[in-house]
């Protein structure tokens, strides 16, 4: 790559050329950012997967980049225009805003009424004119008089039109105008609309105002939507005079003052190009540029919440009964073995309009004396309070726990293709209690299955730029896929699909390699999988465990490259491989400096360290029970200054919403999170954790429940 493109990026990310550098090249070599990160950190400097995704995002934008300059070049080459010094001005772009504004000039446009002026004749009187080589104007625009001009107002006039176009087509004067704009404030003016009923969820924002430098991101994209629908229109308020003063003193500071007579005619000029070519388009390059920033804060947030609810922690594999909760079609019940496999599904009807209790009750004994019972899952949609309270007049053997499990997406995976080829033979209704169970056994194991949009975890998702949303998403469930690791001998060719170098056709590889010949006993053995050749043995090895390998190391984050120093290690402490592992005290005694080689460096003999200590080791925390206040059923139950314990289900720019077990979820507005001023709520709470929170309002009428954090 480019060196000004790598100088670019390290300046972006504040770090070394050489970091950025080999990042690059290990992408080009086919290496993935989770093994970057963890298995090359000499190479990197320790950068960690966000940086490393930074690199790998902006290497794309700059590879794109490339690509437009090459057409930028051709088409300016092609009209007779390029010259050595605009190619290398060209060349040494490192912002798009930078690179369009020089090829502005040049680019091929419809017909403006600069080109009937130039067709007209006119461009040497406007050249004249914009270069200050005279005096009176209207002297000199006699001469361009002729049959397409007949007069010298209509002369001038075309002339005027050349200069504006030529100004609004300026870098200086574009790039005057835009530091204006992002300093002036952006605001809202209603339309006929938004008289409509249907506009009431948009009041707030009908007055809306802000500073486009400082607008916080939800804001504006909330203010972008309902302009989108039509209620209102969003406009930069700049002072037309102004900066039109502002691009002639700038223009004459360059030159002289123009006498009286041409100094009225560029006045014009000036006011007809800001008014009705520059404003039109800086305003919405600005509005552009603000949402940009807007989308990668929300976009940051849906992230972060997204690796929270794939982070959740698991109850392991325990046999569960898992139930999706309904009033008038009754609540379908599944359970499932200790690998998620589906055992028996039926429906009960514990509630009205059938409410049939007593035999609801003896049917969920029997399931779970018959099957084994250790956790009972309970969707959190409709009906969900009313079948924990179900459950728990059910007499359960000592240690079964109940829990509420969100529901979000189930409907989605129950329709789903992946949900059709593991479920033919049943319909949605036992997919989703299924989805139920899985995902309180392993979140992330069954989340993976579902478009993280559909999760309930996002802030306008469908307003932000699609291509970084679905970039960052993507990483995200990689990250998290490959920081806890995958279970070789059990993993659905769906989680195997984000292991780190294996994708979704080499997952179905893997999956039918272990239906024909069994269980995995040896990372080695993935080298016999089907078109599964030694760089994707590189990528995904370190990330798949065995649980009963005959080596210990093929069930840990030791990737097999280091197996070797391992072995080195053990011997120096005159232990065996297998007594290592997992031998806190032994480890304790390595010198790591000892192993350092020019290969494998001290930020690697460290975490080999760290891995034998405690090999295998999830790193995510283990699932707690929890229940909602018996008391409060509906909003009319809440009051004032009532302190209640809830479950945090998204988080916000602005807050965090909280389930308090009730169909409404409240707001704890960033204000309000126990802290002096505003807070930034991902730094406060986390998605699912669970808090304490007191009612500080409740408005019946628009069915909103504003909170306090507590604890």
């Amino acid at each position: 790559m480019n060196q000004i493109y790598i100088k670019s990026i390290a300046q972006r990310l504040q770090i070394k050329d050489w970091q950025v550098e080999n990042c690059i090249n290990l992408f080009e070599d086919g290496a993935t950012i989770p093994f970057i990160s963890r298995y090359r950190k000499e190479r990197t400097g320790g950068l960690d997967e966000v940086a490393i995704a930074e690199i790998r995002h902006w290497s794309d934008v700059f590879s794109e980049m490339e690509k437009r300059k090459s057409t930028v070049i051709e088409n300016i080459s092609a009209a007779g225009a390029l010259t050595d010094q605009l190619k290398k001005q060209i060349e040494n772009c490192v912002e798009a805003r930078e690179l369009e504004d020089i090829y502005l000039p040049y680019k091929p446009k419809r017909r403006t009424r600069a080109t009937v002026a130039k067709e007209a004749g006119l461009q040497p009187l406007a050249d004249r004119m914009f270069d200050v080589q005279l005096v009176d104007p209207a002297q000199e625009a006699k001469k361009y008089l002729n049959d397409k001009v007949t007069s010298v107002d209509e002369a001038l006039a075309g002339a005027r039109d050349i200069i504006a176009e030529r100004l609004s087509e300026t870098a200086s004067v574009r790039e005057t105008v835009r530091q204006i704009f992002k300093t002036r404030r952006v605001v809202a003016k209603t339309t006929k609309k938004a008289n409509e009923p249907e506009a009431a969820k948009y009041r707030n924002y009908f007055d809306f105002s802000d500073s486009i430098d400082r607008v916080a991101p939800h804001r504006l994209l909330a203010a972008l939507r309902a302009e989108e629908e039509g209620y209102i229109t969003l406009k930069i308020d700049a002072d037309p005079e102004k900066c039109g003063k502002k691009i002639y003193y700038d223009f004459c500071q360059e030159r002289r003052y123009p006498a009286a007579p041409l100094a009225e005619q560029m006045h014009m000029a000036f006011d007809d190009a800001f008014k009705r070519l520059i404003e039109p388009s800086i305003s919405n390059e600005v509005l552009k540029e603000a949402k940009e920033k807007a989308d990668i804060e929300s976009i940051r947030i849906f992230g972060e919440n997204l690796r929270q609810l794939l982070l959740a922690p698991p109850v392991g594999q325990k046999r569960t009964l898992a139930i999706d909760p309904g009033f008038r079609t009754g609540c379908k019940v599944v359970c499932l073995d200790e690998q998620g496999n589906l055992l028996y599904n039926e429906a009960i009807f514990p509630h009205p309009p059938v409410s049939e209790k007593v035999k609801s009750i003896q049917t969920v004994s029997n399931l779970v004396n018959k099957y084994k019972i250790e956790v009972i899952a309970i969707g959190n949609g409709t009906a969900s309070r009313e079948t924990e309270d179900f459950i728990k007049r059910v007499p359960l053997p000592k240690g079964v726990r109940v829990f509420t499990v969100s529901e979000d997406g189930a409907s989605i995976y129950s329709a789903s293709d992946v949900a059709r080829a593991e479920f033919p033979e049943y319909d949605v209704t036992v997919r989703g209690a299924v989805s139920i169970g899985r995902r309180l056994m392993d979140p992330l194991a069954e989340l993976v299955k579902i478009d993280p949009k559909s999760l309930g975890v996002g802030q306008y998702q469908h307003d932000v730029d699609q291509t970084l949303l679905k970039e960052k998403l993507d990483t995200t469930v990689e990250s998290c896929v490959n920081s806890v690791g995958v279970n070789l001998n059990t993993a659905s060719s769906y989680l195997l699909s984000y292991v780190s170098g294996i994708g979704p056709a080499l997952a179905e590889n893997i999956v039918e390699y272990r239906s024909e010949n069994g269980p995995y006993k040896s990372r080695k053995d993935l080298l016999k999988v089907k078109r599964l050749g030694g760089k994707a043995f590189e990528q995904c090895a370190g990330f798949l465990r065995i649980t009963d390998a005959a080596d210990p190391l093929d069930n840990s984050a030791v990737h097999p490259e280091s197996y070797h120093i391992v072995a080195a290690m053990a011997k120096d402490l005159g232990i065996s491989t297998k007594d290592l592992v997992g031998n806190a005290d032994m480890c304790q005694k390595i010198e790591p400096s000892k192993y350092v080689t020019k290969e494998f460096g001290l930020p690697t003999i460290n975490d080999i360290i760290n891995e034998l200590k405690k090999p295998g080791r999830d790193p995510r925390e283990s699932a707690q029970e929890f229940e909602f206040c018996q008391d409060i059923k509906s909003m009319e139950d809440l009051v004032t200054g009532m302190e209640l314990p809830g479950i945090v289900t998204n988080i916000t720019a602005f807050g965090a919403f909280v389930d308090i077990g009730i169909k409404q979820n409240g707001l704890i507005h960033a204000s309000q999170m126990g802290v002096k001023g505003m807070a930034d709520p991902s730094k406060v709470v986390k998605l699912h954790q669970q808090v304490k929170v007191a009612v500080v309002s409740v408005d019946m009428e628009r069915g909103r429940i504003g909170l306090r954090l507590i604890k």
